[in-house]
């Protein structure tokens, strides 16, 4: 049997397009913004149209985790889930559906998640229930960086299923923790999978000095009079030396060049992110709330300083670990996920991958086929070309009917396909207009 790859599979949450220097990002006042993530991009291989399965997180953890659209999954409909659902048996990812950490633990990997779960709170669901053999990190969505406190004042930083009071920054607690699970696995024989799943630069808006910050802020996490976009890119840093110092660990553990690392964001960016040229965010399926980075490193198989234009979903990423890894997909749960593999091996390899969402949020709609895509919000449909206007400002539906026609019409018969949104799905708003001008 070949050599089954270590695979890490690293998330920043609410990264914009365009916050990384190697997807056309500035220069911060302190310097370069993400060298670690830069030079994986020129090691390895950069994807410029790849997309998130949603425009909020934990839909698209949902997706991550199962390799299938999230829409399958109750959980998945609240947009996001929210502290409220705490003790809910009904909102989290059921721990008898299969997940690519279960199906690859079940193969011989060994397997930790690190960082943020967001897909339902114990005692009915958790990381260690589908499919991880280590846990550290917070379940809900946003947590302080220092009181580790989730945006109802629980805390809510967890080591397995017990809650773990530790002092320090969070984003230097994750790496931490990444790096001693490292070292106690790196070494055993066994192939290992990593979810490193960073809160940065998610609010409130916090770096490694503003510690004294966190202790006004409890209750008010979404941080509305606070944060810039200095301290922003700051948070973005810290993430990229703790990305920086795993590679580090890889190479001393002589496991880099077997290891392939997929690095992306759950979402387009919020308040303080860059996602130039494209408009729009989180919350949005509009090319900002959905188009995100994906670069990927795998020196053993992907030849350094390649861009690939393949479009692709969170979902085809995990669907592309379990075939890298040989692992099959039960019988009874089909993978909506399409490996990207041989894309990897040879980036001219791309084929067609129509793409399709949608949100309750403002009766969102979308679906991307080609140069193509249909937009639905607030009831108008529109048409763009994105290869000639990622913008989204010239609406060609009235133009071209027909086509704007056919891709509704697929829209459609794909969500035919889909459970029906639940009445009583919920949709939670961090702020809205009367907190700042709309994008």
């Amino acid at each position: 049997m070949a050599k089954r790859p270590n695979l890490i599979f690293i998330v920043a949450d609410d990264l914009g397009y365009a916050d990384l220097g190697c997807y056309g990002g500035r220069p911060a006042a302190f310097g370069a913004v993400s060298p670690v993530l830069d030079g994986m991009a020129a090691n390895g291989l950069r994807f410029t149209q790849g997309y998130a399965n949603s425009p909020v997180c934990s839909p698209t953890r949902f997706a991550l985790m199962t390799a299938r659209w999230q829409y399958r999954l109750r959980g998945a409909a609240e947009e996001p889930i929210n502290s409220k659902s705490r003790g809910s048996p009904t909102l989290g990812l059921p721990p008898a559906h299969p997940t690519l950490p279960s199906l690859l633990r079940d193969a011989g990997y060994r397997t930790a998640l690190i960082g943020k779960w967001h897909l339902g709170y114990p005692p009915h669901f958790g990381p260690l229930r589908s499919g991880y053999e280590e846990f550290f990190g917070p379940m809900s969505g946003g947590v302080d960086y220092f009181t580790h406190a989730d945006s109802s004042g629980n805390h809510d930083l967890w080591l397995g299923e017990e809650r773990k009071n530790e002092e320090g920054y969070l984003t230097d607690l994750i790496t931490g923790r990444a790096l001693d699970w490292l070292q106690r696995v790196g070494r055993g024989g066994a192939p290992f999978f990593l979810s490193l799943h960073y809160t940065a630069p998610h609010w409130p808006w916090e770096t490694r000095d503003d510690r004294e910050l966190a202790f006004n802020l409890k209750g008010s996490l979404f941080h509305l009079a606070g944060g810039n976009i200095h301290t922003y890119r700051r948070m973005i840093h810290h993430m990229d030396e703790g990305i920086g110092r795993l590679l580090d660990a890889l190479r001393g553990l002589g496991a880099l060049d077997d290891t392939l690392i997929v690095f992306t964001s759950d979402n387009g960016g919020e308040r303080f992110s860059d996602n130039w040229p494209l408009v729009g965010g989180k919350m949005d399926l509009t090319e900002g709330g959905i188009r995100v980075p994906y670069i990927v490193q795998w020196p053993a198989a992907i030849a350094p300083g390649g861009v690939s234009t393949q479009h692709c979903l969170t979902m085809d990423w995990s669907a592309t670990m379990l075939d890298a890894a040989g692992v099959a997909p039960q019988a009874d749960h089909a993978l909506d996920g399409v490996s990207l593999l041989p894309v990897l091996r040879d980036p001219a390899a791309s084929f067609r991958r129509p793409m399709h969402w949608r949100m309750n949020h403002r009766g969102q709609r979308a679906s991307r086929d080609g140069d193509w895509k249909y937009l639905r919000v607030d009831g108008n449909d529109y048409l763009f070309n994105i290869a000639e206007d990622e913008r989204e400002r010239a609406n060609r539906g009235a133009l071209e009917p027909e086509r704007l026609q056919r891709l509704r019409d697929g829209w459609e018969a794909w969500n035919a396909t889909m459970p029906p949104v639940p009445d009583d799905a919920t949709v939670s708003l961090g702020y809205s207009v009367k907190d700042m001008p709309q994008r």
